[in-house]
């Protein structure tokens, strides 16, 4: 059973890492993290990123401008890019190793121990990027949710809302954890070699033929 499972759950855990790593680096570029609706022109949505600030409009499209500086964003928005960088720096070098690890690839098949800790070693990465990307996507949210419902802000000042990018942010965090934890998993399982078959149906045989030759 274990010969079995093993490569499926090598194969869904580096699809699951892929997809969030994909997701991840998606995230990381969308100027919809934040999103504002202007009741006196509801044909402009205002939208806010970490790279970007941009204004949709139904005739004109949309218009983008990036930030200035990076010191003049808001603390979330700079520790979120961080993070998010280093989120997608850490799932690209998991992909690398997990990749190398895997049993069905035939480079280092003798070298079962390395493989196992490339494999270990891969899942980690996802682990560390899934919650690299969690974290600012839910701080952003949080500090939002905050501002949203702030009393000390006149009813008159527009607030912003939950963009797309959190959603997709927390998805791509979900599918890295449950990657590198598929991946782990496999580490744990105990994997048995195609030749240890062929190994035991010679025994079978050595046997067979000395139970035979006995008077």
């Amino acid at each position: 059973m274990a010969l079995v499972y093993r490569p499926m759950m090598q194969l869904s855990g580096i699809l699951f890492s892929l997809l969030g790593w994909v997701l991840s680096c998606l995230t990381t570029y969308l100027p919809q993290w934040k999103n504002l609706n202007l009741e006196l022109n509801e044909l402009e949505i205002w939208t806010m990123g970490l790279w970007q600030a941009c204004v949709v409009q139904e005739e004109g499209g949309m218009q983008c401008k990036d930030f200035d500086s990076f010191l003049a964003l808001p603390p979330e928005l700079r520790i979120s890019r961080v993070l998010m960088v280093f989120s997608n720096g850490s799932g690209l070098l998991g992909l690398l190793l997990s990749g190398f690890g895997l049993d069905c690839l035939k480079i280092g098949e003798r070298q079962q121990e390395q493989k196992k800790r490339l494999l270990l070693f891969g899942g980690m990465l996802f682990w560390i990027s899934g919650i690299t990307a969690i974290v600012p996507v839910s701080w952003v949210a949080h500090s939002t949710v905050q501002e949203f419902w702030d009393e000390n802000i006149p009813d008159i000042v527009p607030r912003w809302d939950f963009g797309e990018a959190l959603f997709v942010g927390w998805l791509a965090g979900f599918c890295l954890i449950l990657g590198g934890s598929l991946l782990n998993c496999t580490v744990c399982s105990t994997g048995v070699r195609p030749s240890s078959g062929r190994y035991a149906a010679a025994e079978q045989r050595d046997q067979c033929r000395h139970l035979e030759t006995r008077p």
